[in-house]
């Protein structure tokens, strides 16, 4: 296990009325432990989940592979410094990647350009460029090729571009690739077809502080099969 503890230094937050230091998720949620090599974050959309991740991969040195700054009407100073107030506990050096959907084309421009000098870089990623495969299949072959290297993986929302059926090809990769022990994997995701995966662990941003939640209390499972069994209830007043 490459994460086993992670610790929110509140007390030291350098704003109590900005984003992300103004979320009490982040403020009342002292620890969250990693003790199986899936872990889920779930949560509604501006919970925070996102920002933990990215302030996971920050804090281990992780790389994030983002475009260059633009101008923005309003700038936000402390919009990207979370992992300043964040400790780790863990077994070893930290190595990996970190994976958001919304990045990911930033990554692939980048590979077809040093490919262009070096071939042999595509060989990472079969041989083929990210950037004549659909949307779906860049990013399973992305997946394929990566976790077959040890480390620690965080993914944001990995399910953005597969279909129903790609996603149970994930979990069967996920399955695969932590069988050796060395790789782990800290996933945020809405996808009730993600958190089936067998012994994963479950933290809710929906409970403050965080919880670990099973499956079968998750909004994603009860919403789902509800809407599946009686979608003319959740329809009728369209």
């Amino acid at each position: 296990m490459y994460l086993t503890r992670l610790c929110l230094l509140h007390d030291s937050f350098p704003a109590r009325h900005t984003y992300p230091f103004n979320l009490d998720i982040f403020r009342k949620t002292d620890s969250i432990r990693f003790n199986r090599p899936v872990t889920f974050f779930i949560g509604e959309n501006g919970t925070g989940k996102s920002t933990l991740l990215s302030a996971i991969a920050r804090k281990s040195g992780i790389h994030i592979w983002e475009e260059h700054p633009r101008g923005r009407y309003h700038a936000n100073p402390y919009e990207a410094d979370l992992y300043r107030y964040i400790a780790l506990e863990g077994d070893g050096e930290v190595r990996g990647s970190f994976f958001a959907s919304e990045i990911f084309r930033h990554f692939a421009d980048l590979l077809d350009e040093w490919a262009a000098a070096d071939p042999e870089s595509l060989s990472y990623f079969g041989n083929a460029s990210l950037l004549e495969r659909s949307h779906g299949q860049s990013h399973m072959a992305f997946f394929e090729n990566r976790f077959r290297i040890p480390g620690l993986y965080l993914l944001d929302e990995p399910e953005n571009a597969l279909s129903p059926r790609m996603q149970l090809e994930l979990l069967r990769l996920f399955s695969r690739v932590t069988a050796a022990g060395t790789v782990q994997f800290v996933i945020a995701t809405h996808s009730p077809i993600l958190l089936a995966y067998p012994d994963a662990e479950i933290c809710s941003f929906d409970f403050i502080p965080v919880r670990k939640v099973a499956y079968e209390e998750t909004d994603y499972f009860r919403i789902y099969r509800d809407f599946l069994t009686n979608r003319e209830r959740f329809l009728g007043d369209l």
